[in-house]
């Protein structure tokens, strides 16, 4: 491999670069497993693609914000290491393909130029911090979110909490009751609310989507904004300890949740307390940075297709609650768009509205601070762009995660027959490119990236078998999901499998039958009222198998038949002992803890400590042939299988001696003592460990 080298002048964000490097090497030398090194590079949003060889990459964008200068940056790293094709996530994240892996540490060191960073964009972590896209401008927020999930983006990225956990953590903020954020389906939602003039949140805890969705529980009516940190901390601290490690579909913290129920929760909750830097964590919301909209006037022009312009502003130019001002909603087919767009998009905004953008949860593009006289000028602009369509955020504006074109998980296309809906929506619905009150979703497997499962009309990619035992691609149909507002939400049902060919037509027999029906009901208070079986049997004619033509084995998008497959995309890797690995990063842990030490960071010190202290249990329980899981189970079957033989001085049990973090202020003695502990236990089990090898070489 080529050396490496960068001149980030952030001494912490350099060396995570140059670590990513170091990994890669090690990985391509046979020095590191493939599981800890798959786990390495996710955390820092590296992510084997569909295709052999290449990666894609994620990048963070906390919140959706982007500068002007930070897309024109991400623009010039798609067209250097990728393709000049950028892809906005339904986490408000941009995603490019294609990227070679070694390519990766130069990427992201380029990127952090602008302050963009890759890391905990994948991987068991806090992943990206979501929020509103119109917070800062919504006439009905009670306060500007914003500054919130800043603040919770750069107080847990790199937070040793938040680390390697059993899966990953998601998290919003909503603007207002409308919970445009989606509170209702993520590990840990806040909505904005007011208590007198004290800013606060209601908390919503445990949601997410997947096979299995699950809706939050309120964990508070409303919490003040100075305990938002200290408690996702909290929440973190359980989630790590006693959240399931082992099968990876029971891992989410909706499942724990479940296990514990709500009340024994909250006392979890409260015993991490003790344990915390901050009992309260003011956010000072007034030093967020104010926008500074544009002064200089374009020229403005005339119109000459006013009816299209009416319908474009119809659909997207939403009022701003800034006097005099708007947003204009871009609707970008798919999330898709090319670096010359970015580059041009940049300019605008620059020149004429305040220099930023905010990505969006539906895969599209906000632009805050436009003068409403300028709206003519900015039509023109966009669509010669390529970015005008009318339609922002309605029916006719369809959500899809990659699928099969790129994603390893995909098992039918989501973007082919996305594609295919919104032309049938165009040319034969057309009333529909005004209605926002129908909203239609697609992902290309069960995980629901494109959050089919809690659409008004959802679509799942899947397979479907034939009686002479052929496979084709299919589509589960899901109905009658939707956001309710306030933290509530209904998700949708799954009600027919059907060959994907027949999606289209499955569409039009929804709409058909709800122009008929509906009455002017709301999508899903109409099908609540019929009920699931009902429209079973209004699609049950398109579910048959036994007579399919030969296109219906060919998926939307492609012209070869159709064959069930999971992409490999992963580097191959060779066997190491995985206990030495272990053992190896126990000791990784605790020079994190020494570092953070000297820099007086006590809360992190003490949990790279505790950290150190897991990693080396688990490795004698592994060398035992002990399965291990949530890192209390390890605790307990360290006390119970070796705990006689490696007692730690002082203590009744190993159990004892670890959680005693919990009873203890993170000051500077205790970080200290406690960093000295867990010092002296990896030694310990190095000891024990070798003198386990040396028994069973001289047998």
């Amino acid at each position: 491999m080529k050396s490496f080298q960068t001149e980030i002048e952030d001494p912490v964000v350099a060396r995570d670069i140059i670590e990513l490097e170091r990994k890669i090497r090690a990985f391509r030398e046979g020095g590191v497993d493939e599981e800890k090194f798959r786990s390495l590079r996710l955390a820092r949003g590296v992510y084997g693609q569909r295709q052999p060889g290449v990666q894609m990459v994620r990048i963070k964008i906390p919140y959706g914000k982007l500068t002007a200068r930070q897309l024109e940056r991400i623009a010039d790293v798609s067209d250097r290491y990728s393709n000049g094709k950028l892809h906005i996530t339904t986490r408000q994240d941009i995603q490019i393909h294609h990227v070679d892996l070694e390519d990766t540490p130069e990427l992201w060191a380029e990127l952090e130029q602008d302050a963009v960073t890759l890391r905990e964009a994948c991987g068991n972590t806090v992943r990206n911090v979501t929020a509103s896209e119109t917070a800062g401008i919504d006439p009905r927020e009670p306060f500007d979110v914003s500054p919130y999930a800043q603040a919770v983006f750069e107080y847990f990225l790199r937070n040793p909490v938040g680390q390697e956990m059993g899966r990953k953590f998601k998290v919003s903020f909503s603007a207002s009751e409308a919970d445009t954020g989606l509170s209702y389906m993520h590990d840990l939602g806040f909505i904005a609310r007011l208590q007198g003039k004290v800013r606060g949140f209601k908390v919503l805890v445990g949601g997410g989507l997947g096979a299995q969705p699950r809706h939050a529980d309120t964990l508070y009516e409303f919490l003040p904004e100075n305990q938002v940190i200290p408690l996702m901390e909290a929440i973190l601290r359980v989630f790590d300890r006693y959240g399931e490690r082992k099968s990876r579909a029971k891992a989410r913290m909706k499942f724990l949740l479940k296990d514990l129920g709500l009340e024994a929760f909250r006392e979890h909750i409260e015993a991490q307390y003790p344990a915390l830097t901050f009992r309260e964590y003011p956010i000072d919301a007034a030093a967020y940075p104010i926008p500074a909209p544009a002064v200089s006037a374009p020229e403005i022009p005339a119109i000459a297709d006013t009816k299209a312009f009416r319908a474009w502003k119809a659909t997207n130019v939403i009022p701003q609650k800034q006097a005099g001002y708007c947003a204009i909603g871009l609707r970008v087919f798919l999330g898709n768009f090319t670096t010359d767009q970015a580059r041009l998009l940049a300019a605008l905004v620059r020149q004429y509205a305040a220099g930023e953008l905010r990505l969006s949860l539906r895969q599209n593009i906000l632009i805050p601070f436009v003068k409403e006289r300028w709206l003519p000028y900015f039509y023109l602009q966009l669509r010669e762009l390529g970015l005008g369509a009318a339609g922002y955020n309605t029916a006719a504006d369809i959500t899809a995660c990659p699928g099969t074109d790129t994603c390893n998980l995909g098992i039918a296309s989501s973007t082919g027959i996305a594609t295919e809906l919104e032309r049938v929506l165009a040319e034969e619905y057309p009333e529909y490119l005004g209605n926002s009150d129908v909203v239609i979703k697609i992902s290309g497997c069960m995980n629901a990236c494109g959050q089919h499962t809690m659409a008004h009309i959802g679509f799942q990619g899947m397979s479907i078998r034939t009686p002479d035992k052929r496979v084709a691609p299919a589509l589960q149909v899901l109905l009658g999901g939707g956001n309710l507002g306030g933290g509530s939400g209904v998700f949708a049902d799954k009600v027919i499998k059907i060959p994907s060919k027949r999606g289209p037509q499955a569409l039009r027999d929804i709409l058909d039958d709800y122009r008929e029906n509906g009455k002017g009901q709301p999508y899903h208070d109409y099908y609540s009222s019929q009920g699931q079986a009902y429209f079973y049997n209004l699609l049950k004619p398109l579910s048959e198998v036994e007579a399919l033509s030969d296109s219906d084995f060919i998926d939307w998008g492609s012209r070869e038949k159709y064959e069930k497959a999971i992409g490999v995309g992963e580097c191959a890797g060779v066997v190491i002992d995985l206990v030495a690995t272990l053992l190896l990063e126990a000791r990784e842990k605790l020079d994190q803890a020494g570092e953070a030490l000297a820099q007086g960071k006590w809360a992190s010190s003490v949990y790279w400590a505790y950290s150190a202290h897991i990693h080396a249990a688990k490795a004698l329980l592994t060398a035992g042939d002990i399965p291990t899981n949530t890192h209390a189970g390890i605790l307990r079957d360290f006390d119970t299988h070796l705990g006689q033989s490696l007692r730690i001085p002082g203590s009744e049990s190993f159990s004892e001696a670890v959680f005693r973090m919990n009873r203890h202020a993170p000051d500077a003695g205790f970080a200290a003592d406690y960093l000295k502990q867990a010092t002296d236990f990896v030694k310990l089990a190095e000891t024990f460990r070798a003198q386990t090898l040396a028994h069973d070489t001289a047998k």
